[in-house]
């Protein structure tokens, strides 16, 4: 196996100098945010444009600026606060996080690993996200654009392929530069260069500052071979999908604060097994809730036409 260019202090140098001019103002990398802050954003932005978050997540730090806070609200009013940002579920575990966070550790998100992985909705990404990016360990942070940049610059893969998590954790791991203060900077530098620059459908190469460097641009940007890298990642589709449909039954339902009749909720898709499947789905998970007389809203509101 060759040297990994992305250890070397060359590439580190290069990595930090850009990311200092490129790295975007997002408001959870102010230095005053604090980690609850900084764990919100990270929850929210899982399969989610960072450009989507950014309002919402203003919105959430100013309402429930602590755990307690949000831990307090009613889970109806934190899924219509969570609006369109997808996989409304996390919502849900966001207010489970914060109870235990609440309850548990005064108020503080924890500092430790292990200690951040036994928290409600908090896997492993996370857990080392919140760790870096908030307290500034030197601990390796893995995601589709950092495996991307690994996979291209230093084995000359076009693409990564199946996540290996402790292997992956391992190889990011060895990159990092000793000194703990620039090894959280080169993490958030490495995540920041796949989203902006090695990207995955259109990589800036010709103004890449590790052009000159990458196994993949001098093995001539190979495209991804399936006998030699095994079959590709699949891209997730949305239209169509149970997703869609879920969203727009939530979307009704939380426009309409007093519940509504079934009526309202048929319209929204032609297809009446998906349309039930979806529907039951968002009740099971404890997103919905139906009442006695046949209306629906958000689990946990209050229905203005009837009793539960």
């Amino acid at each position: 196996m060759t040297a990994s260019y992305l250890a070397t202090s060359d590439a580190h140098h290069r990595l930090l100098q850009w990311f200092d001019g490129a790295r975007r103002p997002f408001p959870w990398r102010a230095p005053d945010v604090s980690a609850w802050g900084v764990l919100v954003s990270e929850v929210m932005s899982q399969q989610t444009p960072m450009t989507r978050v950014e309002p919402v997540w203003k919105e959430w730090m100013t309402r429930w600026p602590k755990p307690h806070n949000l831990a307090q609200e009613s889970s109806a009013e934190v899924v219509r606060a969570w609006g369109k940002l997808g996989y409304p579920r996390r919502a849900l575990r966001l207010q489970e996080c914060a109870r235990t966070l609440a309850t548990c550790h005064n108020d503080i998100v924890p500092q430790d690993i292990d200690t951040l992985l036994s928290l409600p909705g908090v896997g492993s990404y996370t857990a080392h996200a919140v760790a870096c990016f908030a307290y500034g360990h030197n601990v390796s942070v893995v995601d589709t654009n950092v495996r991307r940049v690994v996979a291209r610059v230093d084995h000359g893969h076009p693409d990564q392929g199946k996540p290996r998590e402790k292997a992956d954790l391992a190889e990011v791991s060895a990159l990092l530069p000793a000194d703990r203060a620039t090894g959280a900077r080169f993490s958030a530098a490495l995540m920041e260069f796949g989203a902006l620059v090695c990207t995955a459908r259109h990589p800036h190469c010709t103004e890449c500052i590790l052009a000159d460097s990458c196994a993949w641009v001098a093995a001539g940007q190979p495209v991804w071979d399936t006998a030699t890298h095994g079959a590709r990642p699949k891209p997730q589709k949305f239209t169509g999908t149970d997703r869609q449909v879920r969203g727009l039954l939530l979307d009704v339902v939380r426009e309409h604060s007093g519940g509504v009749e079934k009526t309202a909720l048929d319209v929204v898709w032609p297809d009446d097994t998906q349309r039930e499947c979806a529907l039951q789905s968002l009740l099971s998970d404890g997103l919905m809730e139906c009442s006695a007389h046949g209306y629906y809203g958000l689990a946990g509101e209050h229905f203005v036409n009837e009793t539960l």
